[in-house]
């Protein structure tokens, strides 16, 4: 199935102002990682209108402040939203922001975080990791593992309860870190999760499975995208280079997948990365993991965040409340 017509709008306008990461010059990643709208005074009012329509806002009784908390080797920002009180226990849910490991930010995922955190009852920390090409692999990855360890801890700082259950969340980039997690967590470096939702996870970033050919130019997320961000993350060609085969920074390569978290893993149809993540739910129920996995049809890469082109995005944001809701016991 093609991708709609507001997908490919959506997708030139996408390259028209931000241009594509495939060609971006170094110097202009640090600004292409925030997540703002263009700032035209007379336009402002209906380009605001059109975000909120095209992303979705904040939800409504959703506190949200930033703080900092100890990661692998220094402070790091986290974005912690909490809902309002109500009877019940109050879980604690990690979010790992996508972008390729190079860019994205925590903010840009406030109406999926605050509508989680209002659904679930649940206090919703995300955490702004380093990025590359400042700071290849696996620096995400051992800040990611810091911080849900510490976050784990000390959930009750964030406002959860003391001894909550605790999954880990993260789509595209985020859904690998989550899935790495996930696994330090089977291996006693996190405490035990409760959950982990792997969304279009990037689990092999040998970009070898048979969709990274067959998918090249998607919209939102094309091979020349992945390459570029993967080189970047790897440090290709400097001497901090991390071969992608790493089952540090690629889970598809960790040799046993056995005696992880309950997992519910979600794909796109036009999605370069849709064999990777089906192949990678194969392991996990191979291993004896329980797992939910849900292809969304003729949808591409980060149709979650887009819900105005993309109105399954409403179901999928639905199925995940729904199977944390299980695990978390709320």
């Amino acid at each position: 199935m093609k991708p709609n017509r507001r997908v490919l709008v959506l997708d030139r306008l996408r390259l028209a102002v931000g241009g594509s990461v495939a060609t971006m010059e170094l110097a202009d990643i640090p600004a292409a990682r925030e997540d703002r709208l263009p700032d035209v005074p007379l336009l402002n009012p209906l380009l605001q209108r059109a975000g909120r329509w095209l992303f979705g806002g904040p939800h409504p009784g959703v506190t949200t402040t930033e703080r900092t908390i100890p990661g692998a080797v220094g402070p790091l920002t986290v974005r912690v939203h909490t809902p309002p009180s109500r009877p019940g226990p109050r879980p604690l849910l990690v979010h790992l922001h996508g972008g390729g490991w190079v860019l994205g930010s925590t903010e840009g995922y406030d109406p999926l975080c605050t509508g989680l955190a209002h659904d679930l009852g649940a206090v919703v920390v995300s955490v702004d990791y380093r990025m590359a090409p400042e700071d290849p692999a696996p620096a995400a990855v051992d800040d990611c593992i810091a911080a849900t360890a510490w976050l784990a801890e000390h959930a009750h700082e964030m406002g959860a309860d003391v001894g909550a259950r605790v999954a880990v969340i993260g789509d595209s980039a985020g859904g690998n870190l989550a899935a790495l997690v996930a696994i330090a967590a089977r291996d006693g470096r996190v405490p035990v999760l409760a959950a982990q939702v792997l969304i279009y996870p990037a689990t092999d970033l040998t970009r070898s499975s048979p969709s990274m050919a067959r998918l090249t130019e998607e919209p939102l997320l094309s091979r020349a995208d992945i390459d570029r961000f993967v080189s970047l993350y790897l440090g290709t060609g400097t001497d901090r280079e991390t071969s992608a085969d790493d089952p540090r920074v690629s889970p598809a390569f960790v040799s046993d997948l056995s005696g992880l978290a309950p997992a519910l893993v979600i794909t796109a149809e036009r999605d370069p990365l849709i064999d990777e993540g089906v192949a990678y739910a194969k392991r996990l129920h191979d291993g004896g993991v329980e797992v939910r996995h849900t292809t969304y049809v003729g949808v591409p890469h980060g149709f979650l965040s887009v819900p105005g082109v993309c109105p399954s995005a409403r179901q999928a944001v639905a199925e995940i409340a729904a199977e944390l809701r299980r695990h978390l016991d709320v």
